[in-house]
This record gives C-alpha cells, sequence and structure tokens, in this order.
C-alpha cells in the first residue's frame, strides 16, 4: 500500500486490501498456511472464492430450501452427478465456488499433513514448540493422545473452510467500517494516531497492549454499536420467551439486513385468529356473513367477510 501512494496521493480499495490481510491472517493462526503475500495487487483462488460465496447464496434463496432433502439422495457420488445435472447458471456457480474451496482445503491439509510427517515423539514434541496454529497442534495432538482428540483433529479438518470464511469476512468488514469513520471525524483519526504512537515506542504492540488503549476500545464499541440500524416491531399479543417460559415478550428488535421467513402455514392455521376449527375447511362458515350465508337450496352469492389479516387475495 505504501509503495502504491509513494509518488501520488490515490483511491485504493481498503476494504479488498482487508479482506486480503484477513485471509493471509487467519491462514496463519488457524492452518500454518499463506494465502497472499501482501506485496502487490494479486488474486487469489481461495479468496475470490470466498467472496464469491454469499452472493453466490443469496440467488439460490428457493433451491436452498431443498438442501436438507438433496442431502439424504444416497452416496455422495450419487448426488454428486445430480448436482452436476441441476439445469440452472446459479446454482452451477455455487457449486463451482464451493469446488474450488473444498479443492483448496484439501491441498492445504495435504501439505500440512507431508510437513508434519514426524514419526518419533521427540520430533512430534519440537514440532509442537515450533508450529502454533491450530491445524497443526490439533494434528501433532491427535497422533500421541486419545481418540477424542482425533474427533476434534477431523472435525476441524471438515470444518476448515467455515472457519476461514467466517473469520475473513465479518473482520474484513468491521475494520473496514472504521477506518470509513475514522475518516469522516478526523479529530478522533488524530486522537487515535497519537495513541498508538505512544503506545508503540517505536515497537510492534502486544495484544495485552492493545486491549489497555482506552480510545481505541471506544472506537471499536461505538463502530460496532452503529454498525446496523434496527427496527422494533410491536407484537399483536405478548408470547414466551424461548429461552424463559416466564417472560413475556411484546415486540421482537429485528437488525437491518436481517432476512425474514413469513410462516404462511402457520398464519393460516392460527386457531387465535381462525377460531378452534381453523384446521378444518369451512368455505361458507368462514368467509360468508351469517345474514348473507345461502341455505342448501340456495346459490352462493354471500358476501365474503373482510379477511382477518393482510394479503392480496382475501387472506393469503
Amino acid at each position: 500500500m505504501e509503495a502504491e501512494v509513494q509518488d501520488s496521493c490515490k483511491e485504493m480499495d481498503m476494504l479488498s486490501w482487508l479482506n486480503r490481510t484477513a485471509l493471509e491472517l487467519i491462514g496463519q493462526s488457524a492452518l500454518g498456511y499463506s494465502f497472499d503475500p501482501l506485496v502487490s495487487e494479486s488474486r487469489n483462488v481461495f479468496g475470490d472464492a470466498l467472496k464469491a460465496l454469499l452472493p453466490a447464496l443469496s440467488k439460490l434463496s428457493v433451491l436452498r430450501m431443498l438442501v436438507q432433502y438433496f442431502d439424504k439422495l444416497g452416496p455422495r457420488q450419487l448426488r454428486r452427478r445430480l448436482a452436476e445435472m441441476i439445469p440452472n447458471a446459479n446454482f452451477q456457480q455455487l457449486k463451482s465456488v464451493i469446488d474450488t474451496m473444498d479443492q483448496k482445503s484439501r491441498d492445504i491439509y495435504s501439505e500440512k499433513k507431508a510437513g508434519l510427517g514426524k514419526d518419533n515423539e521427540a520430533g512430534l514434541q519440537q514440532q509442537l514448540e515450533e508450529d502454533k496454529d491450530i491445524l497443526s497442534i490439533l494434528y501433532l495432538v491427535s497422533q500421541t493422545s486419545s481418540t477424542p482428540s482425533l474427533a476434534v483433529f477431523h472435525f476441524f479438518r471438515r470444518k476448515k473452510s467455515t472457519l476461514v470464511f467466517a473469520a475473513t469476512d465479518t473482520t474484513s468488514s468491521a475494520i473496514s467500517r472504521v477506518l470509513h469513520l475514522l475518516a469522516q471525524h478526523q479529530d478522533v483519526q488524530e486522537q487515535l494516531r497519537k495513541e498508538i504512537v505512544e503506545a508503540r515506542h517505536g515497537q510492534d504492540i502486544s495484544y495485552d497492549q492493545l486491549l489497555e488503549l482506552p480510545l481505541l476500545d471506544a472506537v471499536c464499541r461505538e463502530t460496532l454499536r452503529l454498525t446496523v440500524q434496527d427496527i422494533v416491531l410491536p407484537l399483536g399479543e405478548p408470547i414466551q420467551d424461548a429461552r424463559d417460559g416466564t417472560l413475556l415478550l411484546h415486540e421482537i428488535a429485528v437488525p437491518k439486513h436481517t432476512s425474514i421467513v413469513v410462516g404462511i402455514r402457520g398464519s393460516n392455521r392460527h386457531k387465535a385468529v381462525w377460531g378452534e376449527d381453523a384446521e378444518e375447511w369451512k368455505p361458507v362458515e368462514r368467509w360468508l356473513l351469517a345474514a348473507t350465508r345461502p341455505s342448501s337450496s340456495d346459490s352462493v352469492s354471500g358476501v365474503v367477510r373482510a379477511p382477518h389479516v393482510p394479503g392480496v387475495y382475501s387472506n393469503l
């Protein structure tokens, strides 16, 4: 970054750089693997796949509901073949992204396993002292410890893509937001810079020292406090909190960008709305006013009741 602005001032995509930085940090700390040297503009296959995952998922909101059933269709090879046959461009894009992440994860594991191939106990102990990343520690401990340790290692090995994805996106987004707000409030930016420079004394800052910087802590807290705009939805009737059956909720806080699934079946069969016969099919009794209901010999020409809940067609 310093080299890019050495000759003149220019705009830089900080989110892109922070994505690369977060990916590299989690790669080294969790996997003992370097994804990106961060020395110049470059593309990383795994990083590109991480950035493409959420956009690809968002295009398949309906198909995602079928995954729980698709996962039960025979062996993995059959499911793989069926996935390749689905004629949907968005689905195939998502499949390509997942394949890229899976293959890179396998490559990382193979390289790590080959590099940790010490057979004797002394060699394993030496590597435990040298390799501090999570994958190395779990692998080495699993070679000399009990079955539970081995199970933990294999679980982590299967979930490492999820870990990298979760840590990369959240970290880079949060830091980008901090930098954006500091650019808008340059007085705070100057105070924070002074605090950090004085704490460094020309050296790198330790984790414990970072925790002791009050303004930095305040900046992080305030940024997270205002990260999204919430809305509070009032409830027509109080409901019991699932975590504590004695607590009644009269409103629900819904964070911005929350995906909401409307339980149409529950709404259309709610006995408090439709009565005790909510599960029964009664078009005349339910929808026609009592004074205009036809007798068994008359044609149906009654006036339809007002819907119990809002909707385009009746209550639906």
